[in-house]
């Protein structure tokens, strides 16, 4: 017997409970329609001539209905007269080069197809000012050579610093618009200060470029459409701070101020860009930001196939697993941290053979006198939260909070010959 499994053998797994979560469901169900009447406001129509070539700005995150969303607005501007275009608004995504930003909206579902218009993709930018810190700021050329700009986001909370705005229609502004050259530059001086750089640049931006409006959802926390508006420029600058607050109240999240343990089976890039979003595991990447639960220890236990190794994110937990760090493509991951300047989540965390081993671990350290008492929750992922499952402990918690219900008695974990949970 090893040393690791000569530490853990005596450790307790609890048992656990299913628990249901609810949460705000309310959406848009005919999207298509909302928006239309928001784009047929009369200053909106009147900022669309015939003849313009507008360039829409699209990214690279999994908005809801986004397919819709953009081919919804290429029509209404179609339908004006004008000539609209597609450009990829994603920082350094997509490997930072022209196709492999194409491919990410393709991934996306945004084709010429889908969308009805061109794509003009490329990573040459033109630098249009300077903060007075110095900053440059940079533009996406076909879209500073356009007679129109039209940016297309979901506002959310950022997972890295906080301010009045976060993550919407003036981050797209300012570091989607502003490609790999726009990223790097906004990044340069760290999370610090990217809550006054954000929109610093994007109200730049906006003074210097023709941007007539932005098209902003605010998702529920079952990621579906619960809010959608179109902001002209001096909307962007009054009017998003109030998105942002609507967005954190729809926010998912784990209804617990304090835990011992938190067990994650699967993080992933296209759960969050962080792996798993801090905004539900109240573990942060930066000092800047904060607010979920107090966790004394956290277990991420795989990678979902869809990040293609790129484990960004499994630094911030505790403990992981050999299944994880064996599928982790570590160039992939390391590039995250090195375009974002926060490496603290490519590191890779304490790593156990197995689950059951990386649970124990977890249980073991996480500071309580007696280990049949740790107050444990378990989540598929931080996408997934209307179903988890808690240890005996929070059971009592649960039965008396107005969002949660009990749908299974306790039962036993059960683990493969590999020390795997089924």
């Amino acid at each position: 017997m090893g040393i690791l499994q000569e530490l853990l053998k005596d450790i307790p797994v609890p048992k656990m409970a299913k628990v249901k979560v609810n949460f705000d469901n309310k959406k848009i169900d005919d999207l298509g329609s909302a928006l239309f009447e928001q784009l047929q406001q009369v200053h909106i129509e009147n900022k669309i001539q015939p003849g313009m070539e507008i360039a829409l700005a699209v990214g690279s995150r999994g908005l809801d209905r986004l397919v819709e969303i953009t081919a919804v607005t290429v029509k209404f501007l179609k339908d004006l007269g004008a000539k609209p275009f597609i450009v990829p608004s994603m920082g350094s995504h997509g490997g930072a080069t022209a196709e492999g930003q194409r491919e990410v909206l393709s991934h996306l579902g945004v084709t010429e197809d889908s969308v009805g218009c061109e794509i003009r993709s490329s990573m040459e930018v033109v630098k249009i000012s300077e903060l007075p810190n110095g900053l440059p700021v940079y533009v996406d050329k076909f879209a500073s050579e356009a007679d129109g700009i039209v940016i297309i986001n979901r506002v959310k909370p950022h997972t890295a610093f906080r301010g009045p705005v976060e993550s919407g229609i003036m981050k797209m502004i300012s570091i989607g618009l502003g490609k790999q050259k726009g990223a790097e530059a906004c990044h340069q001086m760290g999370f610090k200060y990217m809550a006054e750089n954000v929109p610093a640049m994007a109200k730049i931006i906006m003074e210097k470029t023709p941007i007539l409006f932005g098209v902003a959802t605010v998702e529920n926390a079952f990621d579906k459409v619960a809010i959608i508006d179109v902001l002209t420029p001096e909307e962007i600058i009054n009017k998003e701070h109030e998105l942002q607050k609507q967005a954190k109240e729809l926010l998912p999240k784990l209804f617990f101020d304090q835990l011992d343990v938190l067990v994650i089976d699967e993080i992933g890039k296209n759960i969050s860009g962080d792996g798993m979003d801090p905004n539900i595991t109240g573990r942060y990447p930066t000092p800047y930001a904060s607010g979920g639960p107090d966790v004394n220890k956290m277990v991420v236990l795989d990678v979902t196939h869809q990040s293609e190794g790129n484990a960004n994110g499994v630094g911030t937990a505790d403990f992981t697993t050999q299944r994880l760090v064996d599928k982790m493509d570590k160039e992939g991951t390391y590039a995250n941290g090195l375009t974002s300047t926060v490496v603290a989540p490519t590191k890779i965390a304490t790593t156990l053979p197995n689950d059951k081993q990386a649970i124990q671990a977890a249980i073991k350290t996480c500071n309580i006198l007696d280990f049949r008492n740790v107050k444990l929750v378990r989540i598929k992922n931080t996408l997934v939260l209307s179903e988890i499952e808690v240890s005996e402990p929070l059971l009592e918690y649960v039965k008396q909070h107005p969002n949660m219900e009990l749908s299974s008695d306790l039962y036993e974990i059960t683990f493969n010959e590999n020390g795997d949970l089924f």
